[in-house]
Parts: C-alpha cells; sequence; structure tokens
C-alpha cells in the first residue's frame, strides 16, 4: 500500500555543534549529545520556511531539517558533481510536470515512438522508465489476495481475521461518512445553495431535529476550517472509505486483469508498457510528490526545492492503488538497476508479502551492482522489532542479508516531545534513522504542489541526500554511502512519544543509529573517506 498521509477522518472538528567547521576539508564533528537541550523554537514557521523546512539547520533555526541548505552553501559551490540516476519506484510520475520535466531521465539508447526494443533490454520504447501496472490503478491489499487463493494459502487465518477487523471498521467509517454527507445535503437544501459559510449556518432557524443536528455538527467543524478545506478533505475520506470497500478489501475485485500477466510467475515478464505518468495522471500523485521531494528544481520560485540538483530521475511505475505485487517490484527495481541508477527509492509497504523472495533477491542484485536502496519505514506506528513490514532488509529480526539497505522513519516539524511524527513506524534493530516526513512541500501533477506527510516522503528526502553524496563523490559505494547517512546523522536523546499506544522513549532508542540525517554532515564525511 502506498505509503503516503493518512486520510483525514475529521475527528478533530467532530468529538554535533553540527559541524564546527566550514569547509569540506576538515573532519565532520561529533554531534553534541545534549543537542536536545537547546531552546526549542517558540514562533510559528513562516509560509516560506514551512515549504522547505527539510532543508533547514537544526542549531541555526531550531527545526529538525536535514541542513540541506547549510551544504550547498558552504560546501558545494564550484565543486562540480556527476549526473546520477535516481530510481522512484511508486505509482507512477508526471514526466510533464514544470518542476520535473528537466529532469526526468532520458533513455539514451532508445529511440522514441519506433516501437522496437531498440537497447534489447526487453522493454520497447522504455524511453523515461517504465510502467509495470499497464492501465490498472486499483488493487487488493496482500491480505485480501491471501483469502481469495483459500485456507490452504500461508497466513491464511491471520490474513483471514485481519481482512474482517479492516471491513468491520470501515463499515464504522462508511455509517459516519454518510453521516456528514447527509448533514450536509439537509443544509445545502435548506439554504437553497452548494457553498455555504459557519455564519450562514449559525443562522438557520428549525425546528426540525434532524436539521437540527446538522447544524449542530456544522458548526462545529467549520470552526477553524473553511468550507474549500473541508470539500478536499471529504473527497479524500470518500475516495478511502470506498476505495477500502471497493477494491483494497473487495476479495471479488480483480484488478489485475487489465494487465494481462500472471502475478505470480517472475518468469512472465513481457508486460506493462512505457507510459510511466499511468492512466489518469492524477493518480500519480504520491510518485509525483516522492519525486519532486528528491530533485524538483531548486530556486525556480515555483514551489519548492528538491534535495538534489544533480539527479536524473527515473520513473517506475510498479504501486497501484492497494498492495503492490512482490513481482512488481522485484523487476522494477531489476529494471533500474539494469538501466543505471546508482540510488533507488521505494515508499511503499505492506504487512504481508506471499513471494518476498523475489524481492529480496532483487535487492542483492542491486547491493552486488553497487545500487543504493532507501525504504520507507511505514505509517502504522508499529515497532518493527515485532512486527514485520515489506520490503526490509531484515526479517524477523534476523542479520541483515544486504548492506545496500537503508529504512526510514519519519520527523515531526515540531522539535521536542513530538519529534517523531505519530504515524511512523520505528525499531531499534529494524529502522535505520529518521527525516523529515511531514508537511513536505512538493510536486504533484498537472502543475501543482501539495503539503504530504509520511514516511513516503521522509525515504525520498533520504534518497536525495544519497544522490548528493554519489556525485559529488562517486568513488564511494553504495555500503559506504549507507554507513556515511548514518555515522553522520545528528544524535538525540529526547523523551518522545511513539507508538500506537503513544507511549514515551528515548528517540535513541527507537533506530539503530538514534541518528537524524544531516546532509552537511554526510558531505563532509563523505570527503574524508573518498580521499582513503
Amino acid at each position: 500500500m502506498k505509503l503516503i498521509y493518512r486520510p483525514l477522518h475529521l475527528v478533530y472538528a467532530l468529538s554535533i555543534t553540527l559541524v564546527g567547521c566550514g569547509s569540506a576539508s576538515k573532519m565532520v564533528s561529533v554531534p553534541v549529545e545534549n543537542i536536545d537541550r537547546m531552546p526549542l523554537k517558540t514562533t510559528p514557521l513562516s509560509e516560506k520556511d514551512l515549504k522547505r523546512w527539510s532543508h533547514l539547520d537544526l542549531v541555526k533555526d531550531t527545526i529538525p531539517g536535514m541542513s540541506v541548505d547549510k551544504a550547498y552553501a558552504e560546501l558545494l559551490k564550484g565543486k562540480k558533481p556527476t549526473k546520477v540516476i535516481v530510481g522512484i519506484v511508486d505509482s507512477g510520475i508526471d514526466i510533464n510536470h514544470e518542476d520535473l520535466k528537466a529532469v526526468i531521465w532520458t533513455n539514451p539508447k532508445e529511440i522514441p515512438g519506433n516501437k522496437i526494443d531498440d537497447d534489447k533490454n526487453g522493454y520497447v520504447d522504455d524511453i523515461n522508465g517504465w510502467n509495470f501496472l499497464g492501465d490498472a490503478v486499483h488493487e487488493q491489499l496482500e491480505l485480501t489476495r491471501i483469502v481469495k487463493k483459500g485456507p490452504n494459502t500461508p497466513d491464511y487465518d491471520k490474513a483471514k481475521a485481519e481482512l474482517e477487523n479492516k471491513i468491520k471498521g470501515l463499515q464504522d467509517d462508511k455509517q459516519y461518512l454518510d453521516m456528514i454527507l447527509n448533514a450536509e445535503k439537509a443544509i445545502k437544501a435548506h439554504l437553497k445553495k452548494d457553498n455555504f459559510t459557519l455564519e450562514e449556518v449559525k443562522k438557520i432557524q428549525t425546528t426540525d431535529q434532524s436539521l437540527l443536528q446538522a447544524k449542530a455538527m456544522f458548526s462545529q467543524i467549520l470552526t477553524g476550517t473553511p468550507k474549500a478545506e473541508f470539500d478536499k478533505q471529504m473527497v479524500e475520506y470518500n475516495d478511502y472509505v470506498y476505495g477500502q470497500l471497493n477494491y483494497n478489501l473487495n476479495v471479488n475485485f480483480e484488478g489485475r486483469k487489465v494487465v494481462g500477466d500472471n502475478p505470480n510467475d517472475i518468469t512472465d515478464k513481457k508486460y506493462g508498457n512505457n507510459n510511466v505518468v499511468g492512466p489518469d495522471p492524477k493518480e500519480a500523485k504520491h510518485g509525483t510528490h516522492v519525486a519532486g521531494v528528491v530533485a524538483q528544481v531548486r530556486g525556480n520560485k515555483k514551489g519548492g526545492d528538491g534535495v538534489a540538483s544533480t539527479v536524473s530521475i527515473m520513473a517506475i511505475r510498479a504501486v497501484p492503488n492497494g498492495d503492490e505485487y512482490d513481482k512488481d517490484i522485484a523487476l522494477g527495481i531489476r529494471y533500474a538497476v539494469d538501466n543505471g541508477a546508482k540510488v533507488i527509492n521505494g515508499s511503499f509497504g505492506k504487512y504481508f508479502s506471499q513471494n518476498k523472495e523475489w524481492v529480496i533477491d532483487a535487492i542483492k542484485y542491486a547491493e552486488s551492482k553497487d545500487v543504493l536502496v532507501v525504504i520507507a519505514a511505514g505509517n502504522e506506528s508499529y515497532d518493527l522489532d515485532v512486527t514485520n513490514k515489506y520490503p526490509n532488509d531484515t526479517y524477523d529480526n534476523a542479520p541483515e542479508f544486504a548492506n545496500n539497505v537503508l529504512i526510514i522513519g519519519a520527523l515531526n516539524v515540531d522539535y521536542g516531545s513530538k519529534l517523531v511524527a505519530s504515524f511512523s513506524n520505528y525499531g531499534k534493530n529494524n529502522v535505520d534513522i529518521f527525516a523529515p516526513g511531514v508537511k513536505i512541500y512538493a510536486t504533484t501533477p498537472l502543475n501543482t504542489y501539495e503539503y504530504l506527510e509520511g514516511t513516503s516522503m521522509a525515504s525520498p528526502n533520504v534518497a536525495g541526500v544519497a544522490a548528493l553524496i554519489r556525485s559529488y563523490y562517486p568513488n564511494l559505494t553504495a555500503s559506504e554511502v549507507k554507513q556515511i547517512i548514518l555515522e553522520s546523522g545528528t544524535s538525540l536523546s529526547n523523551t518522545i512519544t511513539v507508538g500506537e499506544d503513544k507511549h514515551k522513549a528515548k528517540f535513541s532508542d527507537i533506530s539503530k543509529t538514534g541518528k537524524i540525517v544531516n546532509a552537511f554532515n554526510a558531505l563532509l564525511l563523505a570527503e574524508k573517506k573518498s580521499k582513503k
């Protein structure tokens, strides 16, 4: 399932001195361990700063950003980078977006539109990447597919119990959604208009009990929430509820049929097409945003700024509106590797996997070809030392099967006890490091921009840092880049709130490193190691 922000259920309305040196020739300094005793920022961020807070500096701005601006200002001026290809395995990318089209990868070995596999890589006219989903958009969850296969399928009992529980929860959500929509319908009918304000709702005079209830509901909803914003949230909520019921949790839905392959046969590779946007650009929102976090053009005043200005984005469409198939992910990773990507971002994941070995083999293949894979930790507030999330670089707390993978948790913009995003998964052994993942401003389809949140946004922030390192220090291997990012992060020991039960924990105890990513320090350390 795409690891984007969780749908807004409107419940709120109802019911290191980091561096200490100024040039890349100096050694990276040891993080100051009591940095979390710094004064907290008490003034709200300006809109300008909020749009790029992940690029700001913890010491200077008292915001847990990655010191990207500082890296560009003090370390990278005058240095000549090499172009690095970043593979984005996701829901599709709007490659015509005004802030992305200049950085989209073009296959130099393929002649556009001649319907010939010129480079003989198995994919015809793969100019900007490949679409492994064809015209498919919606898909079941993996647990739904397991239940559909029947009782002899591995994990059937667990999947069936979870499916029934999810459907029950969605019925409650549907009832709640219908109640809001009916209340809105009643107010529209009474006011004889489709749009209305809080003031107009408060002025309603009636003895009709259902209308009085609608008035009370919308008086509360519209207090602090403009009607336009409410309408947007309701569209998202409606899509979430009915998307789950009609597609994700529906055992009778056959979203894969339109693709025409056998998703349970890894050798069946001739499928998909070269339309990396997908059949509907709006459905490429997740992938377009992820691509923007990495590489939207810096400083052009059109939207946000990408982390890396030295990359080409390769689009690999493999993540539907539902759970991805292991086959598509495995082949997508291999495609990126074989076509020159040096960093791959995977902002997706699920909690059941019928063919995880295919993805494991693909990650090992990437390792053998010196490709770094950056993966989102997930958005369910789970402890991944207890719950397996697929993909990862270890399952059931076994040793890591590859040394080229980073698993990324999400940070909130607020420094202090709320440092960790409320939704972020964590794990002392199974999450490597944390990066900004809340209120991230980036590209969305059709030349638009939005704030989104999720470990889906934290992962490409780190992929961007990795791409910067590989651009300026191309002699470093994928495993060395991984270690640099981990070693150079800023250590914190804040007491934070984390997990489904919102328990207190030390930030230092919820990931392998107990650190947040710092691009400035990473580039300093990269310079040092590249000279050895």
